[in-house]
């Protein structure tokens, strides 16, 4: 979340006239994050307050957009905390402000838990597994926008600003990755809808309790292990380092399967897919620290960070059953 497109009280008083959802009480630019322009907004109505999120999109198109503000439509239909797109009277909830793709959304309670114990884990686990069954009859179709092809492209890119060590162990994964995809147990991998950045400033909590899952705007289709490896390569780890945290994988892991089991081929390819969640991260982090984009309070990742996890990743990998309890 930063600010590329300077949005005015009089841009967003105007669509609010347009959403019919009252006065302008408060507009405020979002810092963090790097892909899209983010604003809390506030707004008034008979009395009653209400704390929304405009987003305008700087990347995504017109024609890529349903796919996610429909996503997120469909996972609030069935009873998943996630933030719900404000329609118009039309029911259109792809808007356009400053001649630029946006929406707008209910801004969930609580905050996100940057610090995160064995329940924190647990919880996110199993709202995760319920998330990828919630999405299994979602009609609209989209792949993962930076998965494999995408990593194909840009690892070429971001290759001159490494140093000889770095480079090879981006080309040796890259290729490790195009590999594994190249599988039959990776054909067999189940998927669906997928959140693929479920990170811990991508999750609510409000007195202990899981309040919502937000910041959908990297799903896609794809492998429903994936998207659990790039959580446990976030919420399962010790973020200096890198290192894995056995304990919190465990209550993440265990959660997870008591809603959605793992099938054989997932519990396979586990440690491959925590490779490639490292992987995804390092690379597009590369991507957007070296070649990034002007914007106001854009803060880009520190890309050194995945790179440590990738190589804890390759040197000591995780197999499913590590991260189940022992029997009694």
């Amino acid at each position: 979340m930063a600010v590329f497109t300077e949005v005015t009280p009089l841009d967003a008083t105007a669509l609010l006239t347009t959403l019919e959802l009252g006065e302008l009480v408060e507009l405020k630019g979002i810092s963090g994050g790097i892909e899209n322009t983010n604003y809390f907004l506030t707004s008034a109505q008979g009395g009653t307050q209400r704390r929304h999120v405009l987003t305008l999109f700087e990347r995504l198109s017109f024609e890529q957009l349903p796919f996610y503000l429909h996503l997120m439509q469909h996972l609030a239909a069935h009873g998943i905390p996630v933030p719900n797109p404000v329609a118009t009277p039309q029911g259109e909830i792809l808007l356009k402000v400053k001649g630029k793709p946006a929406a707008l959304v209910n801004r969930l309670s609580g905050h996100s838990e940057l610090a995160p114990t064995t329940d924190h884990c647990a919880q996110v686990g199993a709202m995760l597994a319920r998330m990828h069954l919630a999405g299994r009859d979602y009609p609209r179709h989209q792949p993962n926008l930076r998965g494999l092809p995408w990593w194909n492209e840009t690892v070429p890119v971001v290759l001159p600003y490494m140093d000889a060590e770095q480079a090879q162990l981006l080309r040796n994964e890259l290729a490790y990755q195009n590999h594994v995809a190249a599988s039959a147990a990776y054909a067999a991998l189940p998927r669906g809808p997928v959140h693929a950045d479920l990170f811990r400033d991508n999750v609510m909590f409000d007195n202990g309790q899981l309040s919502g899952f937000f910041d959908f705007y990297f799903a896609g289709v794809d492998t429903w292990l994936f998207d659990l490896a790039v959580c446990l390569n976030d919420w399962c780890i010790d973020l200096p380092t890198g290192a894995h945290d056995g304990e919190r994988a465990q209550a993440f892991v265990a959660a997870y399967q008591s809603v959605r089991p793992l099938e054989a081929a997932e519990r396979q390819l586990l440690p491959a897919m925590l490779r490639a969640g490292a992987l995804r991260f390092w690379v597009s982090r590369l991507w957007d620290f070296h070649l990034p984009r002007e914007a106001s309070m854009l803060k880009p990742h520190d890309p050194t960070h995945f790179e440590r996890v990738l190589r804890e990743r390759v040197e000591r990998p995780v197999p499913v059953v590590a991260l189940e309890p022992v029997a009694a």
